[in-house]
Formats: structure tokens, sequence, C-alpha cells
């Protein structure tokens, strides 16, 4: 039988880490726990989870400040959770890296689709293989992107990308020249969750700013349509 993945809880209230725990448990994953941040971030340390479901109101170290920590050493996917449906956060949040975001109250069979979408779009990369010939690779003029292995670079300089945005550039890169709708672009990165429109306009702004720093410019935006890639 195939090893469970582990989902890391995060969340100051007891009550609600019970019914997360239920919830993955029943579908399918091994869930761990810590009530506040920086447990979370000493449990990272120790042995590092498939996924991270992170509050962002806690004690000690809120969740967008262990988002930060984790960021510095690795790209596992956090999915936020917030008693605040403040576009603040759900922007900030998304900005530091997290790949989805819901906000309290929430069904946790939704949780749960969610965890495994963003798990679908995380699977883990094949160790290389020295006799195979070289991965076949998606390019266009300067930008590379690995599929195979989920590894992005801008003129030979390799750019980090969490795995949504990631799928979200690769989508874009398959049809160059499409306009895709932000719908469109929900529907292919998303699976079938539902996310709003500023999720979608906050990883693109996200992979904006990675390319920018490599001196790159990797999406255009077509005003009242969506975006494209921004190379002919």
């Amino acid at each position: 039988m195939a090893e469970r993945p582990t989902v890391l809880v995060v969340d100051d209230d007891p009550h609600l880490r019970e019914i997360v725990r239920f919830a993955l448990e029943q579908g399918g994953f091994h869930v761990e726990e810590a009530s506040d941040g920086r447990a979370a971030l000493a449990r990272v340390e120790r042995a590092v989870p498939a996924l991270i479901v992170l509050d962002i109101m806690m004690p000690e170290l809120d969740g967008l400040a262990v988002c930060r920590e984790v960021r510095r050493k690795h790209e596992l996917p956090i999915v936020f959770l917030s008693s605040r449906d403040d576009e603040v956060d759900r922007i900030l949040g998304l900005e530091l890296g997290g790949d989805d975001y819901l906000t309290k109250p929430f069904s946790p069979r939704e949780l749960v689709a969610r965890v495994k979408a963003v798990l679908r779009r995380a699977r883990p990369a094949s160790p290389p293989d020295v006799s195979a010939p070289p991965q076949r690779l998606q390019d266009r003029g300067p930008l590379r992107m690995d599929a195979e292995r989920w590894r992005a670079w801008w003129n030979e300089q390799e750019v980090v990308l969490t795995v949504t945005e990631f799928q979200l550039l690769a989508t874009l890169l398959r049809v160059p020249g499409k306009v895709f709708t932000r719908d469109e672009l929900m529907t292919r990165v998303y699976d079938d969750v539902v996310v709003s429109d500023r999720t979608i306009d906050s990883h693109v702004r996200r992979v904006r700013q990675k390319f920018a720093a490599a001196g790159g410019e990797v999406i255009e935006t077509v005003h009242g349509l969506g975006y494209r890639l921004a190379l002919p």
C-alpha cells in the first residue's frame, strides 16, 4: 500500500484542528498538528510534510511569518486559512507563496478537495536517470520549463516557482499567443475547485515579480480579456 501523504495542520484552535484532521484522514492523508507558528517551523525542520494547512492569525508567529520562513528553504505547497475575508490578507498570503486560500468558516470537504487539487499539481518529480536522454523541455525564447521536474529558467538562470505558479505559466507556454481568460486559467490550474479572479491575479503578479528579478517578462495582460505569454 502506498504511503499516505503527510499534511501538517497549523492552527491555535484545537477544535478546528480536530475537524480538519478527521476530514483529511477520511480523505486518505496522514495528519500532524501544530498549535502555533514556532511549533510548525520546528516540525518542518524535523521532516518536511507534503503540504501545510496554515492559519494566518496565530500566537507566537502568525501564518504569514511562518510562510515566509518556510519559503526560505522549501517550495512545498501551502493552503492558508483565515477568519478574515480580507483582500489584503488574501493577496499578501498568495504573494508570499501560498498555493490556495480558504476563509473560515469553510466546508471540510472543500478543504480536502483543495488540498488534493494542490497536491495533484505538486506531484513529486522523478529522480534523474543518467542513462535516459535529456528531458524534453518546453521553451520560448529565453524561457525554458521542465514539466517533468517542475523547474523553470530565464536565460539559464533558474527561477523558483511554487507548483501553482509553475502550472499557470506552463498553461500559457503550451499555447503561445492565446489569450486565456481568468475562468480558463482557473479551470486549467485549479481543476474543478472554484477560486476568485483575484487569486489568479495574485499568482500572475508573483510570477511576474520572480521573472523580473531575473531580467525577464513572461506574462502580458490583455485588458478586458485575460493573460497570454509575453513572448513572440
